[in-house]
């Protein structure tokens, strides 16, 4: 039996298990109400890297099956469409635009892995379309993206999940859990690390645009920029006019574990140290930052972001370390490990092998039960393990660290809604951004 054989039936046996019968739903088709058994069905949008993932896990889930694959890469619409098919047996329809999928009233969810300046736009757009959304993080490309997803999920009423997978793993679910009992005492701090050997990106070119892109469609909502030839695919992390650095593109993983063990919302201050020091290319964010958040009730989260030098941190490429009164847990994506105050182990849980450590981009059971959540909240048979409004405020942290560190300054926030108070100049210049006329996003 093959591997991929192997995966498909384990998606089915484990998604099928947690799902109970005769529950009705209202689906984003109107008028037509689901029970358990009924197929929901999803485009995903976004499929070069992550998303094929998500193509393969969504296919791959009890009573669920993948209409659409969308891409502005023509290339990466006939491999996912491939994997899909291998999947759930069933060719999805493959299209450059994903508007054609929000179009259809038989696609109920809009799953989104495109570059993070579309992240809000797609995820407004579909919710304006009637669908659920699952939309990687982080959720929006600016601070004020963030807030407009929160009002567009109250305003239209579907499910909308934020991509932070490890919201479902069962080890840290554990963890979190005993922290919450009193198992470390009082949990007053978090550390947070990531780190990569990542190389250089050199200077880009200005270059044709490949005959597989639709460029246009690519920068869709962003102010237009002539074609660099060190942009596409991946590099756009690293721009400010796409993406949003390595705190938001790895850091709000371990910094959302944080958030959500230690109990705390917005910060109080945010500092930030750091630069882009291994290479000298185009790279606009930072190889290398240290971010601290501040929060009330005396509690602090730090952030030690290495994009190009890897040595780990006890042992871990990335994960959190949360310090209390009577010990200290450590947790990534491979279990967690309880240290009492003279170093001693207390107790060890392992995760299974198929959760990767470092990797994003792949799939694995720690995205299916994800997933799995997802679909099961839309069925009214559970509820979501990372809901939008609790994703903005972990996005937001990372936002405003890229804050801090660009301004060079302390940034003080406002308890009740994160925005910065008394720096008018940073509030104006970085919580929100500017976009190609017609592209404006409303609620």
């Amino acid at each position: 039996m093959s591997g991929s054989i192997d995966r498909r039936q384990f998606l089915k046996t484990t998604a099928a298990g947690g799902v109970g019968l005769g529950v009705a739903i209202r689906s984003a088709k109107a008028g037509v109400r689901y029970s358990a058994n009924d197929t929901i069905t999803i485009a995903v949008m976004g499929v070069n890297s992550r998303g094929d993932a998500l193509a393969e896990s969504f296919a791959g889930q009890a009573n669920a099956e993948v209409l659409y694959v969308c891409d502005v890469d023509s290339r990466a619409v006939e491999a996912t469409s491939a994997t899909v098919n291998g999947v759930q047996g069933t060719m999805p329809k493959g299209v450059t635009d994903f508007r054609r999928a929000l179009d259809d009233a038989d696609v109920d969810v809009l799953a989104i892995a495109a570059p993070d300046h579309w992240h809000a736009p797609a995820t407004i757009m579909a919710l304006q379309a009637g669908k659920h959304v699952y939309v990687e993080k982080p959720c929006g490309h600016n601070p004020r993206e963030g807030e407009l997803l929160v009002e567009a999920q109250k305003k239209y009423n579907r499910v909308v999940q934020m991509g932070t997978q490890q919201r479902s793993a069962p080890e840290t679910i554990e963890a979190v859990q005993m922290i919450w009992e009193g198992g470390i005492g009082r949990a007053y701090m978090a550390r947070t690390w990531y780190a990569n050997t990542r190389g250089p990106i050199g200077y880009g070119k200005p270059a044709s645009v490949p005959e597989w892109l639709d460029y246009e469609l690519w920068q869709g909502p962003a102010p237009r920029k002539p074609y660099m030839d060190n942009v596409v695919h991946y590099n756009w992390h690293w721009f400010t006019h796409w993406g949003t650095g390595e705190s938001c593109n790895n850091g709000t993983h371990e910094i959302d574990v944080a958030r959500w063990a230690l109990g705390v919302d917005y910060p109080v201050r945010v500092n930030s140290n750091g630069g882009r020091y291994h290479f000298e290319d185009d790279w606009e964010f930072y190889d290398t930052q240290q971010i601290a958040f501040d929060f009330e009730g005396d509690k602090t989260i730090t952030w030690e972001g290495r994009s190009c030098n890897g040595l780990p941190v006890l042992n871990r490429g990335r994960g959190t370390s949360v310090h209390g009164t009577e010990g200290t847990i450590v947790m990534d994506r491979n279990g967690y490990v309880v240290y009492d105050l003279d170093n001693n182990v207390v107790k060890e849980v392992e995760a299974g092998a198929s959760e990767a450590t470092m990797d994003t981009t792949g799939g694995g059971s720690m995205t299916d039960r994800h997933i799995a959540n997802f679909l099961n909240t839309i069925r009214n048979q559970d509820e979501l393990n990372a809901p939008i409004d609790v994703g903005h405020k972990s996005v937001l942290l990372c936002h405003l660290g890229n804050i801090a560190q660009a301004t060079g300054r302390t940034v003080y926030c406002d308890q009740r809604n994160g925005h910065i108070v008394g720096d008018p100049q940073a509030m104006q210049r970085y919580w929100g951004r500017s976009y190609e006329p017609g592209w404006e996003l409303t609620v």
